[in-house]
């Protein structure tokens, strides 16, 4: 699934060639009604993606594990397939094409700030609500790290990529309970996250352990390990020497 620097810079990316130009086509016929209205912006929260227009709709799409958006010159072929368009936005100079997103709707702007109000803070955002995201977090802290972090209630943007390397980067085991952590040190976790992803935006840097279960720690050189997490499971990548907490007396294998 896309994380919350994948819609960032999928809506800085979109907001040039969208912003402030008035939509000539849309498709399929239910996006019709956006034609003649002018794009106000392109907005990331999360993982989710917001087109906002001028007669008070938003388009909001979440692109889950398939969902990409492309952008193309008028009459420049399309890289991917027609049938597997969810939604067309052209104007005078640019095609905007989402590709198999699992949800791409049309709302009116007060519901869709109803439908995400349960999100948390957004990780990336300008201005980080860190005590909203630890007060959040503290209702929530019978789960393990692992899946606290997934928690998109808690904090927003941040998915299995993130979780796994901060975790790794602070030597904290994924299945310890959050609750263990004070606010301290469970706040450095979320900042961790956020610096990761922000650095992200710029340059994709090399990952640590995310994906690649049975090679050498690039710390300790001990096999990192690799086990599902969570409901629904989501694998967790982490190493089983450097990230051992304290109270275990043996090496998760």
């Amino acid at each position: 699934m896309p994380e919350g620097d994948t819609i960032w810079r999928t809506a800085n990316q979109l907001r040039p060639r969208l912003a402030g130009k008035r939509v000539t086509r849309a498709a399929p016929e239910k996006f019709e009604r956006l034609v003649g209205s002018t794009v106000t912006d392109v907005l990331p929260n999360g993982k989710h993606l917001l087109v906002h227009f001028d007669n008070g709709l938003v388009l909001h799409s979440h692109m889950r594990m398939t969902g990409s958006w492309h952008l193309y010159r008028p009459g420049e072929p399309w890289r991917r397939p027609a049938r597997l368009a969810k939604v067309v936005l052209e104007n005078e100079d640019t095609v905007a094409v989402l590709f198999n997103a699992p949800i791409a709707e049309l709302r009116r702007e007060k519901v869709v700030e109803h439908d995400l109000a349960h999100l948390g803070p957004d990780i990336l955002a300008a201005e980080l609500d860190l005590d909203e995201i630890l007060k959040r977090a503290r209702k929530a802290e019978r789960q393990v790290l692992g899946e606290l972090l997934l928690n998109q209630r808690v904090a927003a943007g941040i998915g299995n990529i993130y979780k796994c390397e901060s975790l790794w980067r602070l030597k904290l085991d994924p299945w310890m309970p959050a609750g263990a952590l004070d606010d301290e040190a469970l706040g450095r976790v979320y900042l961790t996250a956020r610096t990761l992803m922000q650095g992200a935006l710029r340059r994709r840097a090399p990952l640590a352990v995310h994906g690649k279960a049975g090679r050498s720690c690039p710390r300790c050189w001990w096999r990192v390990g690799c086990r599902n997490q969570g409901d629904p499971p989501r694998f967790t990548y982490y190493c089983p020497k450097c990230q051992q907490s304290e109270d275990r007396a043996t090496i998760r294998p």
